[in-house]
């Protein structure tokens, strides 16, 4: 049985999620960012102080199929952006369509429709935050970065950014002991539409 639990984004809230599971004794197996597969059966006593415990921790656990769904669709935007170290082979709506099973044009929809934000703007949002953490690690140049996160060009990297941050990247790394990152999880949710 698998159980799904939004804002879980990173290894701190795999180990949030662990830390409730156990606390519970729930036998479980896999835990990954959205979702953990449950040896057996959960009591709804036992759902309900998870729930609890979760709700604590500013995660939640979900059951809506439509609201799993655009939480899957983030973790796979997150994973892909965040985590995986060779960008997919496909382009970014081939991929997700292909790893949720289901039409993009249904999930861009639905996205829309629940997030207030697009998809594609969710996406760069998340490209732009990696792109301030790459700089800061100071360990690739810009046209390895805009390669990594699949950008056509260095300039249109840059203009992005521009537009994102109101500063180029080039100054962003300058003043970057001023900078603070966002968290993951406040990532693209809630910011108006990004320009083009």
């Amino acid at each position: 049985m698998k159980i799904h639990i939004k804002y879980m984004v990173s290894f701190r809230c795999k180990l949030v999620v662990i830390e409730q599971l156990d606390k519970l004794n729930l036998n479980y197996g896999e835990v990954l960012l959205g979702e953990v597969s449950i040896k057996g059966e959960i009591t709804d006593e036992q759902r309900e102080k998870l729930r609890i415990g979760l709700l604590k921790k500013g995660l939640e656990l979900m059951d809506d199929k439509k609201a799993m769904l655009i939480e899957k669709a983030k973790t796979i935007i997150i994973e892909m952006i965040h985590y995986d170290e060779e960008p997919p082979k496909t382009n970014y709506s081939d991929y997700i369509s292909e790893k949720l099973g289901c039409s993009y044009t249904y999930i861009a929809n639905l996205f829309s429709d629940v997030t207030g934000t697009t998809i594609v703007n969710y996406i760069i949002a998340h490209k732009i935050e990696r792109v301030k953490e790459l700089l800061l690690y100071d360990e690739l140049n810009l046209t390895e970065i805009s390669y990594k996160l699949q950008y056509s060009s260095v300039a249109h990297l840059s203009n992005q950014f521009k537009k994102i941050t109101g500063l180029t990247p080039t100054y962003f790394k300058q003043i970057r002991q001023f900078r603070k990152r966002i968290q993951l999880e406040e990532v693209g949710i809630g910011d108006t539409d990004i320009p083009s």
